[in-house]
């Protein structure tokens, strides 16, 4: 892979580890918080409406491609081996691919699709709704560092 390629897509991995790094940051900073103001049918009710939501072409694009990226990368940085720059790529990249895509695979979607299951006004969504938003929450808090993380061993590299 030609350097310019290379180094476009590393830049690619970075800016989508600080774009999915925002909008995680932004959940555990006030959305989260927001929800739990509310009754739980309404917090479940919303939550739900976000989960749905953000099944779209553009999130998808964001949180996958730089899952593909930072695949792409810690390859390529593994095959060219041992130089400081490609220990950079490898820790940017298996941060996101396990601290951020594989937590949001194994913790934070299964959360979801509990949530999905339950009517908003249901004895049983109340409780599942008051240890989701302390469970999801903090499953955020890791990916929101370790989308941070991989920024940052990114941006390391390309200097």
């Amino acid at each position: 892979m030609s350097n310019v390629y290379f180094s476009t897509l590393i830049l690619f991995s970075a800016l989508g580890s600080g774009l999915i790094a925002g909008i995680f940051f932004a959940f555990s900073t006030f959305v989260m918080a927001a929800l739990a103001r509310l009754a739980p049918a309404q917090g479940i009710a919303a939550m739900q409406a976000i989960n749905e939501t953000v099944l779209n072409p553009r999130f998808f694009i964001a949180f996958f491609g730089t899952a593909a990226g930072c695949t792409i990368v810690v390859i390529v940085a593994y095959l060219n081996g041992g130089e400081t720059t490609g220990y950079y790529l490898v820790a940017g990249s298996l941060f996101y691919l396990v601290g951020c895509f594989l937590v949001t695979v194994l913790f934070n979607v299964p959360l979801n699709n509990a949530l999905a299951a339950v009517k908003p006004d249901s004895v049983k969504g109340a409780e599942l709704w008051s240890g989701y938003l302390s469970r999801w929450t903090l499953w955020n808090h890791v990916r929101t560092i370790a989308s941070l993380m991989a920024m940052a061993f990114f941006i390391l590299a390309l200097r």
